[in-house]
C-alpha cells in the first residue's frame, strides 16, 4: 500500500479519547513517527539524545550526520502532525493552542481529554449503576440487549472494573 493512500485508515476522535489514543499510537508506531511525538525533535550529541532547541541554544555546532538526522526527525514529526490533523475534528483541533509539533498536539489532546483518576473512578461508578439497573425493554430484540449488556461491560472494563464473563453471562439471561 502506498503511503499515501494510507489516509483513509487514520482513527477519527470522536470523544472516546482513551480508545483513539491507543488507535493513534499503534498508527504512529507503525509508522516508525511514534519516537518524535513522545520525544520531541531529538538530535544525538556527545552520545546522549538532546532537543534542537537546546543544541542551538549551546551554540553547539552539528555534523553533517547530525544535521541529517534532524531533518529526518523534522519530517517525520510534520507526518506525525498531519496525521494528528487528519484525526482530529476542526472544533477540537481548534481548541489546541500550540500546534508546533506533534508532540505539543499529542500533550494538549492528552490534557483535555485523558481525565483524571478522579473522574475515571466517577465514570466507572456510573457505568456500575447503570449495569445493575440493565433490563431488557419490552420489544427489544435479545441482540440488541445484548449489544447494550456488552457495551457497558467494555466501557467498564476500560475504566479498569474486572467484569468476568460469567457476570456478563448471568446478566444477559
Amino acid at each position: 500500500m502506498a503511503e499515501g493512500s494510507s489516509t483513509s485508515c487514520v482513527p477519527k476522535f470522536i470523544g472516546h479519547y482513551d480508545h483513539w489514543a491507543e488507535l493513534m499510537e499503534n498508527l504512529l508506531r507503525s509508522k516508525e513517527y511514534w519516537n518524535v511525538v513522545d520525544r520531541g525533535v531529538m538530535v544525538h550529541v556527545a552520545g546522549e539524545a538532546r532537543s534542537f532547541s537546546s543544541v542551538v541554544t549551546e551554540s553547539i555546532q552539528l555534523t553533517d550526520a547530525q544535521r541529517k538526522e534532524h531533518e529526518e526527525n523534522k519530517l517525520k514529526d510534520l507526518k506525525a502532525k498531519n496525521l494528528l490533523y487528519q484525526a482530529i475534528e476542526r472544533d477540537v483541533f481548534e481548541t489546541i493552542l500550540d500546534r508546533s509539533s506533534s508532540t505539543t498536539i499529542w500533550d494538549s489532546m492528552k490534557q483535555k481529554f485523558q481525565g483524571s483518576t478522579r473522574v475515571k473512578r466517577a465514570q466507572l461508578q456510573s457505568l456500575q449503576c447503570d449495569f445493575e439497573v440493565l433490563r431488557m425493554k419490552e420489544g427489544e430484540s435479545v441482540n440488541t440487549y445484548f449489544a447494550r449488556v456488552l457495551s457497558i461491560a467494555n466501557k467498564m472494563k476500560a475504566h479498569g472494573e474486572n467484569m468476568s464473563e460469567t457476570i456478563i453471562t448471568e446478566k444477559i439471561l
